[in-house]
């Protein structure tokens, strides 16, 4: 039975019992007496004091009408509520072996007792009672069956499952019971009664399937339709749900087909409390359409029947509407308990956002509260006819026996106390069927029509035989001269034709009568049809009331409404001073923070002063060393100053943070940005401190200070940050992916200061010396600007660019002879050719140097040739070849020399000559 019985369990805010419930059996009764006499009551006071929900309207009817509470039993508008009990599972054998129950059951009195401890109990009194043997029969009997019978009576009605997740309400409710029909639930009993006992011929049964999850309304039958909106219609204030699937069901089988299909699609999931627990509220939706006189009887042929028999009315059909709601709802939980987290926490959270708004509805109504919040949740709007409404309401409410979940089991129970406590209003769906009468009364006009215009024509038909026959007559008396013989036989003919006219007569005055009383029945016709346009002026002139009344109604809401937003704006105020106080907390925070960093910064400029203190003793003591001539161990002493910058530097970075220092690149103080950017650059000087440079986006803020900085020292320091991290290949394609070739051209082109310029051409020269960043280099201008930076005439600048000219040449040669690349090189079209041959012959060895091996990695490329040959860099070569002062570039240059064709070198005999003379 256990393992049958659902295992799902919602988890409700739950609130403390009421103290006003002994312990004792003397007022546990006193208490349920006191309740049940409230609840008798509250069927006045809610029609009184609180406002009646827009589904109570009245019907546009005439025949439409509410039946009082007291004419069927004087509590029949009430809520009715059932408990039932779950019976243990191995779970709760095994967890609670040493604790006893704590729910005790007394069916036979309707009464439950929960004890909290062995000397502590409170008893609740319930409309039913079941126990854990209690049969699914049984349950549907006593709670469903009577709303499905108000259902087929005309009347709305709702059948809700409340309780904690794994107390059966799935079970209770949405068994299918294939395999055994006697644990079939409370949806396919009641599709099974209502099926039996309507009319197939005449009456008809829709159902539609949905679940409300995460607050959106999804069709089970068809997934594909989500966010199904509620509509509300302003005249009778009923809701629906357009776009949804509505199926026309023809038998049990096909209905338990379509509840399958829903529960493969509604949203499920295991926890901690239960293996198979529902994350979403299923609403099984039931329209019926029923006949009061049964199914329609066929027209008799009206042509075939005789005058005589025309009825002279007809009783005009009525049709009954009613909607059965089956809500089984999702568990709300508590975490600590179910487990859940990442998508089925956001899935518990709007679970319990639902419920509670349902119990605040609950809760408004069984206080009688002006205001009840309907609004607040899709599921609270959808029953509101449920609670407070006009339909018939049955809840029955599913616990289980553990004390574990004790908190559990009393949110449970006193929502369900809570639900005994609204009334509502049961009225009647009926309505005249004007559209079928309509259509029997013009079959009936258009089959008179057709008659007196048959006998019209016939009566024209006689009307003209007669005439005919006076002609002949005339006709005859006129020849009585030339006939005379034949007068007698004329007097004869004569005689006879006047006993012909006279029956002719006699025969138009009998259909003469019958037209008349066929005018009668149309009079009498079109008296019904003017008395049916009277009663609907009227039905007109209540509507225009009830609108007035409604007017009224809403005017008072509105009202209500106001209030309502006047509160809302005081408390928006109250939380509006409540963040400014937070926001002043704040600020204080940062306050301290900003004085904390402006502190560390100068300890920062302490250290450095003191570094540079210290190196300028260092300078000072080398100087004098080296003016002594005692420099030990032959030492460097330019190298020994740099590393023991490094050193201090990284002491610096050690003390006061990386990230700190990198976030100082961003500050608006000038003297802050100098002291932070010289420090990055020290550190970017060594390998190891490049790549936390470069992830802690010390490359990025370097590349807005290029941006945006207009100081020299920011912009000369910076670049030769970018310079040494150009250094690192990987570093080289992040620069040139975020615009750094295109800054560094910018600062070559607004700086004079020979420095900057300096930093510029090295940080270019790096990148040119990758060979898959040629062709982005010349594009963001980098080429044209290291080729620019000459003009400054400093032999350092001009050293960069032949560096990087070398670099480019020597990765494009590679290119060349591997096959990844062809064509003219691309220093070509910048005039690079021409700089290396005027500057050949320059004093200083680094550039010469690095000016010939550009001139010889050129010289490779075959599609170079014709430039060298025109521009006479094929004698430079030669010359290379042997007045090099380095033994690696004359051997570079002669093995290029070979590689041209030997009849071009004959098209220069001079400059030869003059080679072998030199």
């Amino acid at each position: 039975m256990a393992a049958s019985f659902g295992s799902r369990a919602p988890h409700h805010g739950q609130r403390a019992s009421n103290s006003s419930h002994g312990s004792s059996s003397a007022s546990s009764a006193a208490a349920s007496s006191s309740t049940t006499a409230r609840s008798n009551g509250n069927a006045s006071l809610g029609q009184n004091n609180r406002p009646k929900p827009p589904g109570s309207r009245r019907s546009v009817t005439p025949t439409s009408r509410a039946h009082s509470n007291a004419s069927v039993d004087e509590v029949s508008g009430r809520v009715r509520v059932a408990v039932r009990l779950r019976p243990r599972n191995s779970e709760d054998l095994l967890l609670d072996a040493d604790y006893a129950d704590c729910v005790e059951l007394q069916p036979e009195l309707k009464r439950l007792k929960l004890r909290k401890n062995n000397w502590n109990s409170e008893s609740y009194r319930f409309d039913e009672v079941f126990t854990d043997t209690a049969s699914q029969r049984r349950v549907y009997e006593v709670v469903a069956k009577p709303v499905v019978e108000s259902v087929l009576s005309g009347y709305n009605g709702t059948i809700m499952a409340y309780g904690q997740t794994g107390t059966g309400k799935t079970y209770t409710v949405g068994r299918l019971g294939k395999d055994d029909a006697s644990e079939r639930g409370i949806m396919v009993r009641a599709l099974e009664d209502i099926i039996s006992n309507i009319s197939h011929a005449s009456d008809s049964v829709e159902v539609s399937y949905l679940q409300l999850y995460m607050e959106s309304i999804q069709d089970l039958l068809s997934p594909e339709k989500i966010n199904i909106p509620i509509t509300e219609d302003p005249k009778t204030g009923e809701l629906s749900l357009p776009g949804a699937t509505v199926v026309n069901v023809h038998g049990v089988d096909h209905f338990q087909e379509l509840l399958q299909i829903g529960e493969a699609n509604r949203h499920a999931a295991n926890t901690k409390l239960n293996t198979e627990s529902s994350r979403s509220h299923a609403i099984l939706m039931v329209n019926v359409r029923r006949y009061v006189d049964g199914e329609d009887k066929e027209e008799t042929n009206l042509q075939d029947r005789d005058q005589t028999d025309l009825p002279r009315s007809k009783p005009i059909p009525i049709v009954r509407k009613s909607k059965l709601l089956i809500v089984d709802l999702a568990g709300s939980e508590r975490l600590d308990k179910s487990g859940s987290e990442g998508h089925l926490l956001e899935e518990a959270k709007f679970i319990n956002l639902s419920l509670t708004s349902l119990g605040k509805c609950i809760n408004a109504l069984a206080e009688n509260s002006a205001h009840i919040p309907f609004r607040d949740s899709k599921l609270t709007r959808l029953l509101r006819d449920s609670f407070g409404g006009s339909a018939r309401t049955s809840l029955i409410i599913t616990i289980g026996p553990s004390a574990r979940h004790y908190a559990e089991t009393t949110g449970t129970i006193m929502f369900g106390q809570r639900a005994m406590k609204i009334v509502n209003m049961t009225k009647l769906r009926e309505e005249f069927d004007y559209e079928s009468l309509c259509r029997k009364l013009e079959s009936q006009v258009d089959h008179l029509t057709a008659e007196v215009e048959r006998l019209e024509k016939l009566r024209e038909n006689d009307k003209g035989k007669l005439e005919r026959q006076l002609k002949e007559c005339e006709d005859s008396f006129s020849g009585a001269e030339t006939l005379m013989k034949r007068s007698e036989f004329l007097e004869k003919e004569n005689d006879r034709l006047e006993s012909e006219m006279k029956d002719i007569l006699n025969e138009l005055n009998r259909q003469k009568d019958q037209n008349g009383l066929m005018h009668n029945n149309i009079s009498e016709l079109q008296t019904h049809i003017n008395y049916i346009q009277g009663q609907q002026e009227i039905n007109e002139l209540n509507m225009k009331l009830e609108k007035m009344h409604e007017l009224h109604k809403e005017g008072a809401a509105e009202l209500q409404l106001i209030k309502v937003e006047c509160e809302a704006l005081l408390h928006e105020k109250a939380k509006l001073t409540e963040d400014l106080h937070t926001m002043r907390e704040r600020l204080l925070q940062e306050e301290n923070h900003r004085k904390n960093i402006e502190d560390e910064l100068i300890k920062v400029k302490k250290l450095v002063a003191d570094n540079q203190k210290d190196q300028k003793e260092k300078q000072l003591d080398m100087k004098e060393n080296v003016g002594k001539g005692s420099t030990p161990n032959g030492s460097n002493p330019l190298k020994e100053t740099q590393s023991s910058q490094r050193t201090t530097i990284a002491k610096i970075c050690e003390e006061v943070g990386l990230e700190k220092i990198l976030a100082l690149l961003a500050s608006e103080d000038t003297d802050v940005q100098i002291h932070a950017v010289k420090v990055v650059a020290n550190l970017a000087a060594e390998d190891i401190h490049q790549e936390k440079i470069v992830e802690g986006g010390g490359l990025h803020a370097l590349l807005m200070l290029l941006q945006s900085s207009r100081n020299p020292t920011v912009l000369r320091v910076a670049s030769g940050a970018i310079a040494n991290l150009a250094m690192n290949e990987l570093n080289q394609g992040l620069i040139m992916s975020k615009g750094g070739a295109r800054l560094l051209a910018n600062v070559a082109s607004t700086t004079d200061d020979p420095q900057t310029q300096r930093m510029v051409a090295g940080a270019i020269a790096n990148l040119c010396g990758n060979e898959k960043l040629h062709v982005m280099l010349k594009e963001d201008g980098g080429l044209e600007a290291l080729l620019g930076m000459v003009r400054s005439g400093t032999n350092d600048v001009t050293a960069q660019v032949a560096r990087g000219i070398a670099n480019f040449a020597k990765c494009e040669s590679r290119a060349v002879i591997q096959g990844h690349r062809k064509g003219r090189s691309l220093l070509m079209e910048d005039g690079a050719l021409e700089w290396l041959l005027a500057n050949n012959d320059c004093a200083s060895t680094s550039i010469k140097r690095h000016i010939e091996l550009a001139l010889c990695h050129l010289a490779q490329n075959k599609d170079n040739w014709r430039d060298f040959m025109s521009s006479g860099a094929v004698n430079r070569m030669q010359r290379i070849s042997v007045e090099s002062s380095r033994e690696d570039i004359r051997n570079l240059a002669m093995k290029t020399l070979k590689l041209f064709p030997t009849h071009q070198t004959d098209l220069y005999p001079t400059h030869q000559t003059d080679l072998h003379g030199v």
